[in-house]
């Protein structure tokens, strides 16, 4: 591989400095980056290819896929060369981008504790918390209430197959790695509540230690009051 001060005609280069690869990744997803981000770091050398601004193939000496990306994320900041020309036919990865840092973040904080990184199986009892499915209609009556889905932590909807349900969960796993990146910043610890304000709908999120549930509030609405009706359902008020 070239060095990284010669970039060749048609690559950008830059050096990652004061900003997360995480960081990186996010604002490639945006511009829907198409090529390959080769990442250098005093450990090694790794390669990032993207479709569309979604990850879909890593590798880093021997390792390929998810393993080799949570390597390279794991790795101290070094410097990073985009390749928009580089493609690749390999498809190692199936998840979506919000999906696989989720994913991990768990991994790398499993590794620092020296536990397994495959998580153990969820009871069925788990996965579908009782009567959900009657909170959740009491929560989309609600005044100003748009829907209302759970997940899990990877994202999956629980009992809901709407198109609704599966763009919460893609905001919701968004919303919940921006929450932990701010309390690990203010070291406040998991964040388990957030407000998210917009122009034309605004989004509660709720997480607990398995489920996330998303509430989306119309733009119109006070988010106050809503946020106040929610959390007297959830805690069994009505």
């Amino acid at each position: 591989m070239p060095s990284l001060n010669e970039a060749p005609p048609g690559e950008t280069t830059g050096e990652i400095v004061g900003l997360a690869l995480p960081d990186v990744l996010q604002i490639h997803q945006q511009n829907r980056f198409s090529g390959c981000i080769a990442v250098e770091s005093s450990v090694g050398t790794g390669l990032l290819f993207l479709r569309d601004g979604e990850i879909i193939h890593a590798e880093q000496g021997k390792r390929t896929g998810e393993e080799a990306f949570y390597d390279v994320l794991a790795w101290p900041p070094g410097r990073y060369r985009l390749q928009p020309n580089v493609t690749t036919t390999r498809n190692t990865i199936q998840k979506t981008s919000q999906h696989l840092l989720l994913d991990a973040a768990r991994v790398l904080d499993e590794r620092r504790a020296g536990r397994s990184s495959t998580p153990p199986p969820i009871p069925a009892a788990a996965r579908t918390p009782l009567r959900s499915t009657e909170v959740l209609e009491k929560l989309r009556r609600i005044p100003g209430v748009a829907y209302a889905a759970l997940h899990g932590k990877d994202g999956s909807s629980v009992g809901d197959d709407s198109y609704e349900a599966e763009a919460l969960g893609g905001q919701a796993l968004f919303l919940s790695m921006i929450g932990g990146q701010l309390g690990a910043l203010f070291q406040s610890g998991a964040i388990t509540s957030a407000v998210v304000h917009g122009t034309t709908r605004h989004l509660l999120l709720f997480s607990t230690k398995t489920h996330f549930l998303s509430v989306l509030v119309n733009g119109d609405a006070q988010v106050g009051p809503v946020e106040a009706d929610v959390r007297r359902v959830l805690s069994g008020a009505r």
